[in-house]
């Protein structure tokens, strides 16, 4: 909230000085100066995809351009003062990229555009050549529509007063596939990314974004099953597996199914340990006709009560969207050193409560690990929210450490930690889980139970 505030402020300062700018040079409301949007050529890509994504491309200083790409020449690499050349974000079948002028080219150096891109300092980023293929001038803001051919060299700097390159081999970039499956066929999209913090996750959802929803195979009011892997240098792969139901609102149905993909992205390549080096992102998204989505209405055991070790038979009464309740059943197992006397907590939930109760109130779960692989077996470690949950939960203290989860600590432990340079970092939980079983639905599941099992 302070954050908010604090923005309104600064965003209200800014328009009383432009208003004091304008009153001073006699200029009318609205009619000073403003810097030109940094344009980004768009191919492959639908108008109504590029909408959805408009306030953060708006944040950043984008305008969305029109465009295409030409293959590799020979010459691209002949650069002189007043060609194009750009920055390429995305390539394959569909590509984004950025282009501007020319200013100098010293040796393997060169120099353009004049203004920053983003402002974002040294980096990484292909070269490629463009070429403009005509002028559409209008007296409130022109624009050009731009070709771009083969890459010749990367970017190395984006400063204040110019963007600068070096011509010659181009910075690997993150590939990327999804595949699109339904009753009408499958679709794949194959595109590679840009790989950098500031950027990569958005356009990472932007591409999956236009690659589910403008296949000819994709169709509103379908429930969509996500599959998908991330694969790093060096470490073990992130799994991504959830089911969307569709949803009443006007947004498009896929628009979770890309959120989901960037966040976890976002998790990896912003993480505090070591540089994520992602090698490839593969997403797999299967259409099932309808909303197959359930809600949790109740439960109950065989029996009101339980011996140490004991098996129990658990039902679960769960309604389909739209459709008459039924029943599954799994079972649980009480733990053979649970204490005669003891009143266990039977918790039937959907993924997201059964996160909660068994890590604490920590964001997705994430708790907080101490290293990339830690943060990388967290994420695999997240339920799926398609099945119902059982977790049968023992009244002694489970402590969150970093990124391991420590069941029934001794308080003589608890008291060891409690003066630990950086408290932070440990979470205590009241319960600890001494079971869990789950079951299986064919879309997202909703809602939470409690019982009390007594241990006689």
């Amino acid at each position: 909230m302070q954050g908010s505030v604090s923005n309104e402020l600064s965003n209200q300062g800014s328009k009383e000085v432009a208003d004091d700018f304008s009153r001073r040079a006699g200029l009318q409301g609205g009619m000073e100066l403003h810097s030109i949007e940094t344009p980004l050529v768009f191919s492959g890509f639908q108008p109504s995809a590029i909408q959805k994504f408009s306030n953060q491309l708006d944040g950043m200083g984008f305008v969305a351009a029109q465009g295409g790409t030409t293959p590799a020449r020979p010459d691209d690499g002949k650069l002189a003062p007043g060609d194009m050349a750009g920055m390429v974000l995305v390539q394959g079948d569909v590509s984004i990229n950025s282009a501007c002028t020319v200013t100098a080219v010293q040796g393997d150096r060169v120099f353009l555009c004049g203004h920053p891109f983003l402002n974002l300092g040294d980096v990484q980023l292909p070269m490629a050549r463009s070429r403009v293929l005509t002028t559409l001038s209008s007296d409130l803001a022109s624009t050009k529509i731009v070709n771009v051919g083969g890459p010749i060299g990367t970017i190395t700097g984006d400063h204040l007063t110019a963007v600068t390159g070096k011509l010659g081999a181009s910075p690997a970039m993150i590939p990327m596939e999804l595949t699109m499956k339904s009753a009408w066929g499958e679709k794949t999209i194959r595109a590679e990314v840009v790989n950098h913090p500031k950027l990569t996750p958005l356009l990472v959802a932007l591409t999956a974004f236009n690659g589910l929803t403008q296949s000819v195979v994709y169709g509103e009011g379908t429930t969509l099953k996500l599959n998908a892997e991330i694969r790093l240098n060096g470490h073990a792969p992130v799994v991504i597996e959830n089911t969307f139901a569709p949803g009443d609102s006007l947004s498009p149905d896929g628009m979770p199914v890309a959120l989901s993909v960037m966040s976890v992205v976002t998790r990896l390549i912003t993480n505090q340990f070591e540089p994520a080096k992602i090698e490839k992102i593969t997403a797999h998204v299967e259409s099932v006709p309808g909303r197959q989505s359930y809600s949790i209405e109740s439960a109950w055991l065989e029996k009101g009560e339980a011996l140490p070790g004991e098996t129990l038979r658990l039902r679960v009464l769960v309604r389909p969207y739209r459709g008459a309740a039924r029943i599954v059943e799994t079972t649980i197992k009480v733990p053979d050193q649970v204490m005669r006397g003891t009143t266990l907590r039977v918790m039937v939930s959907d993924a997201d409560w059964m996160n909660r109760a068994s890590r604490g109130f920590v964001g997705s779960g994430q708790g907080n690990p101490a290293g990339l692989d830690p943060l990388i077996a967290l994420i695999n470690r997240e339920r799926k929210n398609d099945r119902v949950y059982v977790g049968l939960f023992a009244p002694s203290p489970t402590m969150l450490w970093d990124d391991k989860e420590l069941p029934n600590v001794p308080l003589s432990q608890l008291n060891a930690v409690d003066g630990r340079p950086a408290p932070g970092s440990v979470q205590v939980l009241r319960e600890s889980l001494a079971s869990e079983a789950s079951v299986g639905m064919s879309g997202p599941v909703t809602g939470i139970i409690s019982l009390n099992l007594p241990v006689r």
